[in-house]
């Protein structure tokens, strides 16, 4: 699963990169992201005639739902039954997006410690992950969720699953609703793949109320224990 990530980028960069209009107020940076806080999405709408830049709560909330604490439990959603499920089925036909990143965390535990480890692409370039939005109730407040697929190569070694990541020439068949599930959920290619690098990082990042770039930092040594 992806229960974790990090997003850095300005709005006016998100702006620049994604070729869109930017409709909502800035959200800051964090290096820390959690289910249920406000994150940057790119859609399409209407209204704006293409791409914008818009805010969504992290954890997608059907519109049929009575409660919007069910959108904890939807903050992914399997590229293996995204096109079949009643949750998101009529998000990915029509209301796809992409969630822009900077890397995502996993934890793999060793004995009684768990490791933090983040993977990002090696020169600092952007990542989009495949997301679904939806609108729920009077007001119309957006929510998503990150898409996810079985994970490849060295990030298997880190966690069975991982964001759908979309290269750009993916992202204007994404964003246009309609298609082939089998085209549009195509994995990263292995020399796609090769470009993300696996880091291990400070435990700090286990706690949703730290924040900062200090949270990807190497993890600090560990002292030698000293017996007399």
């Amino acid at each position: 699963m992806c229960g974790r990530y990090a997003t850095t980028r300005s709005e006016a960069d998100l702006s620049l990169l994604f070729d869109a209009t930017a409709v909502t107020e800035a959200l800051g940076p964090s290096w820390n992201v959690a289910p249920t806080d406000p994150v940057p999405l790119v859609r399409m709408s209407q209204r704006h005639g293409g791409r914008v830049v818009d805010a969504a709560r992290w954890g997608l909330v059907p519109p049929w739902a009575d409660d919007p604490r069910v959108g904890t439990r939807m903050i992914n959603a399997r590229a293996e039954t995204v096109a079949t499920s009643r949750a998101f089925a009529p998000s990915f036909q029509r209301r796809r997006c992409l969630v822009p990143a900077d890397g995502w965390f996993e934890w793999v535990r060793d004995g009684k410690q768990k490791q933090a480890y983040y993977m990002t692409p090696a020169d600092g370039s952007p990542l989009a992950f495949a997301g679904l939005w939806s609108s729920w109730g009077p007001e119309g407040v957006l929510t998503c969720s990150v898409l996810t697929t079985a994970a490849l190569g060295g990030l298997a070694r880190v966690h069975d699953r991982m964001p759908l990541i979309l290269p750009r020439d993916r992202w204007p068949a994404w964003l246009a609703g309609g298609g082939d599930p089998g085209e549009l959920l195509q994995p990263l290619t292995p020399a796609e793949l090769a470009a993300i690098e696996v880091r291990a990082v400070r435990p700090d990042v286990g706690n949703v109320r730290n924040n900062g770039p200090h949270l990807l930092e190497p993890p600090p040594p560990v002292e030698p224990t000293t017996l007399f």
